[in-house]
C-alpha cells in the first residue's frame, strides 16, 4: 500500500489529511512541442520510448504538479484526496484537465481512457515496487490505467531535490523550456530556503528532532531512510533521529505502542503534515496521556513535517522556511 494510506488508514487516524499551505509552483514555461524519437529512464530503470514525444499525460497529483511547475498541463489528474484539499494541487488552477479519483486506490479507468493517453505518470516507489495509483492495495480495476499508456516516473529515493530534478528533467524531455526565468526564479528561491535551514541548524548544535505520526493503534516514528525529505534534512545537518527497530514488512516506520510512545526523546517532534493542526498536541495528549511523556510533546515543541508530498522547487523551499522557524525557536534541551 501506499506508505500515507498504511498509516493512515490502517491506523484509522480518523482526521482530514490537511494541505500545508505551500504556496503554488509557478505555472511558467513554454508549451511543448510534438516531436520525436522521445525516451526517458523510469525510476523503475526502465528505459521507456516512443516515437514521438508524449503530449497526452495522466499524472498522479504531486507529480502533475512537478510537471505543471515546468509548464506541462496534463490532460488528467487522479489523487488520494480532494484536490481542494491535496497540498500539491490545491493552489493550482485545474481548469480544463479532467479529474479521474480524489481518494487512494480509485481511478475513474474509463474517463481515463476517453483521453487517449500517451504517458502516464507516477512515481515509482522503491519498497513496494509499484508507481503511484498501481500498488498492491489499490482496486484492481484502477490498476487498468497502466494498459492505456506506458507508465513512467522519478523514484522516491534518498532526496526531494534529486526527485525535483527527475521531473525537471523528465520536463525538459517533453519539451519544456526549463530555463524559463520564472521557473529559475522558484530554483533560486530554494536555494536561498536551504541556505537559511543550515544557518538555522548550525545555531542550534545538539538538537534532535524525531518524526512521528500518532495513531489510534500505535504511534508511527518514521524511518528516514524511506523519507527523502527526511534525508536531506539529514544532509543539511539537522539530527534526525533514525528508528532502531522499523517494520520489516514495510520498513518506512517503526511502530511504537502507546505504552512504549516515550522510547525516544527528542527536542523537537516532527509531526506528519497530513494530519498535523494547531490543536492536535493537546488533544492526543488528552486522549493519550502517554503522548505528553515525551517531553518535546508535553513542552508542545512539534512542527509540521512535509511528508512524502513534495515535488517542487517552490512547495520544498516554502517547507523549509517553515521548518527554519521551528529550528530557531527550539529548545534543544527538552530531550534526553
Amino acid at each position: 500500500m501506499r506508505v500515507w494510506r498504511s498509516v493512515l488508514a490502517v491506523a484509522a487516524l480518523g482526521v482530514a489529511l490537511a494541505g500545508c499551505g505551500a504556496e503554488a509552483p509557478s505555472s511558467g514555461g513554454a508549451a511543448p512541442e510534438a516531436s520525436g524519437p522521445w525516451s526517458f529512464t523510469s525510476g523503475s530503470g526502465e528505459v521507456v520510448t516512443a516515437e514521438r514525444v508524449p503530449t497526452r499525460i495522466i499524472a498522479h497529483a504531486g507529480e502533475a504538479a512537478a510537471l505543471m511547475s515546468f509548464g506541462i498541463r496534463p490532460v488528467g489528474i487522479y489523487a488520494d484526496e480532494a484536490v481542494t484539499t491535496d497540498p500539491n494541487l490545491k493552489d493550482l488552477d485545474l481548469s480544463g484537465i479532467e479529474i479521474l479519483g480524489e481518494e487512494w486506490g480509485k481511478i475513474d479507468v474509463e474517463k481515463a481512457a476517453s483521453l487517449r493517453p500517451d504517458l502516464i505518470v507516477g512515481d515509482w516507489w522503491p519498497a513496494e515496487k509499484a508507481y503511484s495509483g498501481l500498488e498492491e492495495g489499490v482496486d484492481e480495476k484502477s490498476k487498468k490505467l497502466a494498459e492505456l499508456a506506458p507508465v513512467v516516473g522519478v523514484s522516491q529515493g534518498k532526496s526531494i531535490v534529486e526527485l525535483a530534478e527527475g521531473y525537471e528533467d523528465l520536463a525538459e524531455s517533453l519539451g519544456a523550456k526549463v530555463d524559463d526565468p520564472r521557473i529559475a526564479a522558484n530554483k533560486q528561491r530554494f536555494e536561498e530556503s536551504v541556505a537559511r535551514f543550515k544557518e538555522a541548524v548550525a545555531a542550534k548544535p545538539g538538537l534532535t528532532v524525531l518524526a512521528m505520526s500518532p495513531a489510534d493503534d500505535m504511534v508511527y516514528v518514521a524511518n528516514p531512510e524511506y523519507a527523502p525529505e527526511l534525508l536531506d534534512l539529514q544532509s543539511w545537518g539537522l539530527q534526525v533521529i533514525n528508528p532502531d527497530s522499523p517494520d520489516p514488512g514495510f520498513p518506512y516506520w517503526e511502530n511504537l505502542s502507546w505504552e512504549n510512545a516515550d522510547k525516544y526523546q527528542p527536542d523537537l517532534i516532527l509531526w506528519d503534515g497530513r494530519s498535523f493542526t494547531p490543536t492536535a498536541n493537546a488533544e492526543w495528549g488528552a486522549k493519550q496521556p502517554t503522548w505528553f511523556q515525551i517531553s518535546a510533546a508535553g513542552a508542545g515543541a512539534v512542527a509540521a513535517w512535509p511528508a512524502y508530498w513534495l515535488h517542487t522547487y517552490g512547495h520544498f523551499a516554502t517547507e523549509l522556511d517553515k521548518l527554519s522557524e521551528a529550528v530557531t525557536a527550539a529548545n534543544a534541551d527538552i530531550g534526553t
